[in-house]
């Protein structure tokens, strides 16, 4: 039996950044969101775990045994192999949390098989911050280093999305290096959509001086019909959220060649 799962793309409707820790990690609190769109993964019984990666961005992965997918499987105990076909569709490095979506797609693909151990959340945390809250792929809020989940009721399910990225892969250590150190407060309070208005991204500026180009992603989508244009994660994509689907195309259709794109709607 082929399994098939879609690595939703995370994006961070706020992210504010509240304090350096001493073990070189941040403390944040973050409204996560979910496009219901991403990478596609397939999935088949086989005598040993397998990774093949496929798609617009799999050169990007160098060694597909030492990607997150292949991690995933490892801190997952089954009783047979998994042979996994990754179609990497979103960029890496780029505030989506591909991988991280992969590796929460990974997880339900066993749940469905076999079901997840006890400590699935630990094991899920070991790989990456953003991986406990990639596995459910729903709106919540992360507090701590991004880990420790608080579901919410969405009131932005279903909203038209626009992602664009400028083509430059953007790591995350070194935005979170140039953090200000200034603490953003903690996200306002009320619904989804009332955070992400009035919410903020504290690496917006410091990923911005480090790749120029997200000024013009975001400048351009500020100036079509989206009632929010906000860089997600530590960038380097942006989003664009709108109140129909013609608005969100409509901008899409104008959005320069030259930069990525991808269009879905919130889950």
């Amino acid at each position: 039996m082929t399994l098939r799962e879609t690595a939703f793309a995370k994006i961070n409707l706020a992210l504010h950044v509240r304090r350096r820790r001493e073990d070189g990690y941040h403390e944040l609190e973050t409204l996560f969101a979910f496009v219901d769109a991403g990478d596609a993964l397939t999935a088949r019984s086989a005598a040993a775990d397998s990774v093949k990666v496929l798609g617009e961005f799999a050169g990007t992965l160098d060694n597909p045994f030492d990607n997150i997918v292949a991690k995933a499987l490892g801190v997952l105990p089954r009783p047979d192999g998994l042979a996994i076909t990754l179609e990497k569709n979103l960029p890496v490095a780029a505030g989506l949390g591909g991988g991280s979506a992969d590796a929460g797609a990974v997880f339900r693909i066993v749940r469905e098989r076999h079901g997840l151990p006890d400590n699935w959340r630990e094991r899920a945390a070991r790989l990456g911050a953003d991986v406990p809250a990639c596995v459910e792929s729903v709106t919540c809020i992360g507090r701590g280093t991004g880990t420790d989940l608080e579901p919410v009721d969405s009131d932005l399910v279903g909203t038209p999305v626009l992602l664009v990225n400028p083509r430059v892969p953007l790591a995350t250590g070194p935005v979170f290096k140039a953090w200000s150190g200034e603490d953003d407060g903690p996200l306002p309070q009320g619904s989804p959509r009332e955070v992400a208005l009035a919410g903020t991204n504290g690496l917006e500026a410091p990923a911005i001086g480090i790749v120029p180009a997200i000024a013009d992603v975001l400048a351009a989508l500020r100036e079509t019909d989206a009632w929010l244009a906000r860089m997600s994660g530590s960038g380097a994509t942006c989003f664009a959220l709108f109140d129909t689907i013609e608005e969100r195309d409509a901008t899409a259709a104008s959005i320069p060649r030259e930069w990525w794109q991808m269009v879905g709607a919130l889950r």
